[in-house]
């Protein structure tokens, strides 16, 4: 572990500092706004032929944007992802929207540079995108340099799927994607082409990434209540938006279930009076068992609203079982300390610490070389990232058992809208 470097000047080291509290109140406080002003959520077959398996490979950026820079200029990318999420798959739209200027070493590893993602480097969606050769989705809140020919990411770090929680609650989310498609149908009115026509829109993937933030903020309470009561309400939002999309025309879903809480190095920190709480790999039981149930719901949901939207697929992914494989199974990635931060600060056992974490001038980073799971005690590393990907396009987690490039090929057999 290396220390952040104090020769530089104090003003450097100031600078660092602000930074810090900038990017962790920006995901920290709708945290604890959710705490205080949740409001509860009212609840309210395969429709796809499938086409033939499709091969799943990993792309470099370089081929998805050679692919894209040799499609026709006036025809939009083959495959178009819509994305709702938090962090897990923010690309950028939490700097966006709050005019952070986010510094190395965020996005130290594959971009070499700050992207507005909170990680060293490619986040599940991008390795996504990568495999369905199509370039990384813009933040919809991107003022320069966008491109949404093949897709928007409405995902921004610290949201929530219950409303109130957060500035960028997933029913904010929504209701941007509604503004972003009717400005499209307006251009189509006006004779102009839109980065997404209507077809587009109806072919494209809505992936939706969220949940985590939000059975956080839970965990102060009683374990009986959020079980019974908080987890059924985060799920019933996430289950009205999918919904919603569907009433304006989507049909291709691809839902992410929750990660093992426990084992984050965040919720590792957090003083306890013993260790009774902890598993036989060190996480803590009773966030993974929220993480479970609420993950256990979501796919309850996602089978209750196939049985009802027959010509849509709806594959819901269990990140449980892959995330905390990386733990359980951790040397067989080739990961030394899985329950340990890369960028944080206080060394072992968990390298956290809530006042000094990453990018604050006292942080211990890791070498770029080192394989850990947790990037900052809540965010994933790029090569945690990239084995949780590889596992997520096999379709082995998925039900049904579709791989998203089976699901960026189908061919809808309703075309009604």
């Amino acid at each position: 572990m290396t220390t952040g470097s104090s020769g530089n000047g104090s003003s450097k080291l100031g600078s660092l500092r602000l930074q810090h509290y900038l990017v962790m109140a920006g995901v920290a406080a709708t945290v604890f706004v959710a705490c205080l002003r949740y409001m509860p959520a009212a609840a309210t077959g395969y429709g796809l032929s499938i086409a033939g398996p499709a091969l799943v490979e990993s792309s470099s950026v370089a081929v998805a944007r050679a692919a894209a820079a040799a499609a026709p200029k006036d025809e939009p990318p083959p495959v178009v992802i819509i994305n709702f999420g938090d962090s897990n798959s923010d690309t950028g739209g939490m700097a966006a929207a709050n005019g952070m200027n986010i510094e190395l070493p965020q996005g130290r590893t594959f971009f070499r540079r700050p992207t507005g993602r909170i990680s060293d480097g490619r986040l599940v969606i991008d390795f996504i995108c990568e495999s369905l050769h199509t370039p990384y989705l813009s933040p919809y809140l991107k003022s320069l340099g966008a491109d949404f020919r093949n897709g928007v990411n409405f995902a921004i770090g610290g949201s929530t799927a219950t409303p109130g929680g957060s500035p960028f609650s997933l029913d904010v989310q929504f209701h941007q994607f509604l503004y972003f498609r009717a400005r499209s149908m307006e251009l189509i009115n006006m004779g102009q082409k839109p980065p997404i026509d209507r077809e587009g829109f109806r072919r494209a993937i809505y992936t939706i990434d969220i949940g985590q933030n939000d059975l956080s903020a839970f965990m102060h309470l009683p374990y009986d209540q959020v079980l019974t009561d908080k987890v059924p309400g985060v799920v019933a939002q996430i289950k009205y938006t999918i919904e919603a999309l569907y009433s304006h025309d989507a049909r291709k879903f691809w839902i992410h279930g929750t990660g093992a809480l426990g084992c984050l190095p965040q919720k590792l920190a957090i003083p306890r009076k013993d260790d009774s709480d902890l598993d036989a790999h060190g996480c803590l039981k009773n966030y993974n068992a929220v993480a479970r149930r609420f993950n256990a719901l979501l796919g309850e949901a996602c089978n209750q609203l196939r049985q009802r939207m027959v010509d849509a697929t709806i594959v819901f992914v269990d990140m449980f079982a892959i995330k905390y494989d990386l733990v359980a199974n951790h040397t067989m990635h080739g990961i030394d300390k899985p329950l340990m931060t890369c960028c944080g600060h206080g060394g072992p056992p968990y390298n956290y610490n809530h006042f000094k974490a990453c990018m604050s001038a006292e942080m211990q980073l890791c070498d770029v070389a080192a394989r850990f799971i947790s990037w900052d005690g809540v965010h994933l590393t790029e090569a945690a990232n990239a084995i949780v990907a590889a596992k997520v396009l096999t379709g082995d987690y998925s039900t049904p058992r579709i791989t998203i490039a089976s699901l960026a090929n189908s061919t809808l057999t309703n075309n009604e809208g």
